[in-house]
């Protein structure tokens, strides 16, 4: 029989003066025994015993002493209490206690092609939402509190945290990813514009070794959701980069040169990379004879997993003996020994891989044209496939306005020419074949509808009908004709019209391109195809090299827009997601002595974009700014949506527990993030 008390017991055997539990209640967001935690499905470890009159006791993964062995450069483990903070964070499991052991498989495309999917099982951040996508929860912050006006954060950190070789991990971690690498003229040539706040810095201090403020030149009341979904971590374990820099150790160059690099400058860089990206570029990838000489190849993390070896076929991680988490029977987190990525670059293996049950997780660039093959083989392959609501997936196309071509640059700026792209596309087929019918012709917008007040269904629903007609007479009223009659029309000066269509697999379904290239070909915009890996799709993008982008709208939910103008101003976009409007970006940053200068309205995205994030996120004041900015965005078409509404498939293998349905599919909110997977365990 199952002993079960209730809070109210608890509290009323400490009234009695009876002794504590020996033993704090294993409950489970199923069967929370009475708890009820501050935030959802976690309690600080004061919180819960004080609740249940209980003292926890820890314990640990049988085989963790193994794992450390693989980790580079890691010295003998001391108990499991002591390489806990003196405060974890205690996780409630979904369903059950979970055991030890096992490997998450997973798959990718490349090391920076489709990872984010894994790199999300592992990730933390200050914060995190809470898997109702509306509650931001303590992760490595324990607290946090706010000034008036939303110009200072202060974050309360968790004593006697350490990073993944046991040295401490302290408020001074935070400050030293501000200065000393985000600031770092050695490291970016200029300060990334996402932490420069209207333009300015922000000052970060250490007020102890547990309290660290955020002091920023505006107001910045979103920073916090950037925090709960980014993957860019605002702490660098100081103890291990610092030692390359002279600031920090006088004996840099030197340390450098005897591990056998030409300067401490390349050391940084051989283990920072110049990227918030975690394991991107990876050290090990990058120089693994280096690596091995040197004995330690992977920097310290707070994740949950470590990398312990990578090759071009995949990494391999294995548990973080420091990892700051436990269950609410105390085990530590995670229970799941190991994580193995490989790199898949076709789709047709991916699939095969995945119905022979050689995949445990996988969401991310599963499309719904594999649904059917997918689920046919679910029993087979001893997993699960569900529909998850989806934000940001609805495929956009954006000519390139600046393109290089002077030519193309003129046709693609011409508004009529982007409506009657629009208007060519039969949006309802596409729903059909490539979303089975489960979505809904929709523009693209820069803000998700479900997560704003301001975007209206007349906005949604502009240009959105198949009228190819319409369509030809757009373009006719710019003049162009077909004037040898071999069905594509002619440039200004006399070349045929023909866009070349460079994508990756990752940003959208292929079936779109092909039907998308023989919709514009039937209105005279003749269309080479051609599929590339989103390295070089990246490459070429940031380049301003493509004549257009074709990408999924990641980072325009609510969260992401709250702090973050990347999608609101050119070039559209970011390093991962390119835009266009390359040209109108070089002319802001050069203070217009290069790049292309742009039309008004698009100069006023700038300052429009910057007030929506010194305000709260959904007060009148937001949403008055966001309708602006949204006019702009489609008065002008700078991105022509296909369908919006969508769902998308994820699928895990029957043995891995405490899964529950996902919220939402969507890299802004990070994948798996808001899920907890360090709770997750597999049927051994």
């Amino acid at each position: 029989m199952k002993l079960r008390c209730s809070l109210l017991s608890f509290t009323a055997l400490a009234a009695l003066g009876a002794p504590a539990l020996a033993n704090c209640p294993a409950a489970t967001v199923a069967d929370p025994m009475g708890l009820k935690p501050v935030f959802p499905q976690q309690l600080e470890l004061t919180e819960l015993q004080e609740a249940a009159s209980c003292e926890m006791a820890f314990a640990q993964n049988p085989a963790i002493a193994d794992l450390n062995a693989r980790i580079l450069g890691n010295s003998v483990l001391p108990a499991v209490a002591d390489r806990l903070p003196a405060e974890p964070l205690v996780v409630m499991p979904y369903d059950t206690i979970g055991q030890y052991g096992g490997i998450i498989t997973g798959l990718s495309k490349g090391t920076e092609s489709g990872t984010s999917d894994l790199l999300s099982v592992r990730h933390v951040n200050f914060v995190r939402y809470a898997d109702d996508l509306q509650t931001v929860v303590p992760n490595i912050a324990k607290s946090w509190s706010w000034n008036g006006d939303y110009t200072q954060l202060t974050i309360s950190l968790r004593e006697g945290h350490k990073w993944s070789d046991g040295k401490a991990f302290t408020a001074e971690d935070v400050v030293f990813w501000m200065d000393d690498i985000i600031y770092n003229a050695d490291i970016y040539d200029k300060t990334p514009d996402r932490w420069l706040f209207a333009g300015e810095k922000a000052v970060v201090e250490a007020l102890d070794a547990t309290t660290v403020r955020f002091t920023f030149p505006v107001p910045t009341p979103g920073i916090l959701n950037r925090f709960a979904v980014d993957y860019g971590q605002p702490f660098q374990p100081k103890h291990f980069l610092g030692q390359f820099m002279p600031k920090h150790n006088e004996n840099a160059e030197a340390l450098a040169q005897e591990y056998g690099f030409e300067n401490a400058a390349a050391a940084v860089d051989f283990y920072y990379g110049g990227s918030d990206w975690k394991d991107v570029p990876s050290p090990l990838l990058k120089d693994a004879e280096k690596a091995a000489k040197i004995g330690r190849a992977v920097v310290p993390t707070l994740e949950s997993h470590i990398v312990v070896e990578e090759t071009s076929e995949g990494r391999k991680l294995v548990a973080n003996p420091y990892f700051h988490q436990v269950d609410t029977a105390g085990n530590q987190l995670p229970y799941i020994n190991e994580i193995v990525e490989s790199y898949v670059g076709d789709k047709e293996v991916q699939n095969l891989k995945i119905m022979n049950g050689e995949v445990v997780w996988k969401q991310q660039a599963v499309f719904l044209e594999d649904f059917p093959l997918l689920k046919e083989n679910e029993e087979k392959g001893g997993y699960t496939i569900n529909f998850a609501p989806t934000f940001g997936e609805n495929v956009f196309y954006s000519f390139n306005r600046t393109h290089q071509d002077e030519v193309l640059r003129q046709i693609f700026s011409d508004v009529r020419f982007n409506r009657a792209m629009s208007l060519a596309m039969n949006r309802d087929e596409i729903n059909e074949i490539v979303y089975l019918g489960q979505g809904k012709p929709m523009q693209g917008v820069p803000a998700e509808p479900k997560t704003v007040s301001f975007v209206s269904d007349g906005v949604l629903n502009r240009d959105v009908g198949y009228d190819p007609e319409a369509a030809k007479a757009l373009l006719a009223g710019m003049g162009l004709k077909d004037s040898d009659g071999d069905g594509t029309l002619e440039r200004p000066d006399g070349k045929p019209l023909v866009v070349r269509l460079v994508y990756s697999s990752q940003g959208a379904p292929v079936k779109m391109q092909e039907l998308v290239r023989d919709y514009w070909s039937a209105v005279g915009v003749r269309v080479d195809l051609k599929e590339v890996t989103s390295d070089e799709y990246r490459a070429a993008g940031n380049n301003n090299d493509l004549d257009l982008t074709v990408w999924k709208y990641d980072g325009n939910a609510g969260p992401t827009i709250s702090q973050d103008v990347t999608a609101f101003v050119p070039p559209f976009g970011d390093f991962f997601n390119p835009g266009t409007g390359f040209g109108w970006a070089a002319w802001k940053t050069s203070g217009g002595s290069e790049g292309i200068e742009p039309p008004a309205d698009i100069k006023k995205l700038w300052d429009l974009s910057e007030r929506f994030i010194q305000v709260e996120m959904g007060t009148d004041a937001s949403n008055k700014l966001g309708e602006e900015i949204v006019r702009i965005h489609t008065d002008n078409m700078l991105k022509i949506g296909t369908i919006g509404d969508i769902v998308a498939p994820f699928l895990y293998r029957n043995d891995l527990q405490n899964v529950k349905p996902i919220k939402s599919k969507t890299y802004d909110f990070y994948w798996t993030y808001p899920y907890r997977p360090a709770q997750w365990w597999l049927e051994q």
